[in-house]
């Protein structure tokens, strides 16, 4: 439950994307390809852990709360033992990235570096990424770019601007998963004085802000094509803004709990799906 399995998608479709797009440019590693999914998955499960653990100790998790169960807040795990498992995960995030920046180079390891601190810093210190509203930055950037070129390069050596931009698709999804959690959170964030985007500029923002970024996801592939002429199929990754319009219509519609549950596991689907269709029209 701590580790959140319908958030792993977020960490696994970028790397799945960057090597995929590695295979369609005949450069592609295997090998160094499972390594970075290893790495990706542990960082998605530490800063998981990290989330449950300092949101308690911060107040924000409470019996109240409109999202699944929290695991330390609800007392199922001790705050000792998640702290241990805070260590192991994070640890083993590390000794995967020391495998991959010896592969390709110290840029490698400082990625690695801010990609664990960052894990950490989301809900921990004394001035949390997510309590300042900066969480939606925070995943555009390393669950988008960060994560598929970091792919791509440990793999080839070399990046273009389409695995840049592709990244970005990938990072705007995985923001509007965030979007809608912090839309359901928004009175018990409020309440513990946690200011996400929702909580400042409020629910009609957050609406519009999940609609932009699946917007925006879906006509990034237009734009690669238009830069570099090639990969034709990639344009039908643009349907995308069509099989979201499930997911578009509760948040823009429905304000319990257990809906917007579902259109987050939805979102999450949404990039499922859109990393898929992108990556065959990429080796197609």
């Amino acid at each position: 439950m701590a580790s959140r399995p319908k958030t792993l998608l977020a960490a696994i479709a970028p790397v799945v994307l960057g090597t995929v797009m590695a295979f369609g440019d005949g450069v592609y590693h295997l090998p160094t390809a499972l390594v970075a999914l290893f790495a990706a998955i542990m960082i998605q499960i530490g800063t998981n852990f990290a989330n449950d653990y300092f949101d308690f100790k911060k107040g924000a998790d409470t019996a109240n709360r409109l999202g699944p169960i929290r695991v330390t807040q609800a007392g199922l795990i001790s705050p000792k033992t998640m702290q241990c498992a805070i260590i192991m995960f994070f640890s083993l995030a590390a000794l995967a990235a020391v495998w991959l920046s010896l592969r390709a180079g110290w840029p490698i390891a400082v990625l690695g570096v801010l990609c664990i601190a960052s894990g950490i810093l989301y809900t921990a210190g004394p001035l949390p990424l997510g309590y300042i509203g900066l969480g939606e930055l925070f995943v555009l950037i390393f669950f988008g770019p960060v994560a598929v070129a970091g792919t791509y390069y440990v793999q080839s050596f070399e990046l273009h601007a389409g695995v840049i931009l592709a990244g970005f698709s990938a990072g705007l999804i995985s923001s509007a998963i965030l979007v809608v959690n912090n839309l359901r959170d928004i009175e018990s964030d409020r309440h513990a004085g946690k200011k996400t985007l929702a909580v400042r500029f409020g629910p009609t923002f957050a609406k519009s802000e999940y609609f932009f970024c699946i917007v925006l996801a879906s006509l990034i592939p237009v734009l690669i094509y238009t830069m570099i002429h090639d990969h034709l199929y990639i344009l039908c990754s643009a349907v995308t803004i069509l099989l979201a319009f499930p997911g578009i219509l509760i948040v823009f519609t429905r304000t319990d709990g257990p809906s917007l549950n579902k259109a987050l596991s939805f979102t999450g689907i949404v990039l499922l799906m859109f990393s898929t269709i992108f990556a065959i029209g990429w080796i197609l």
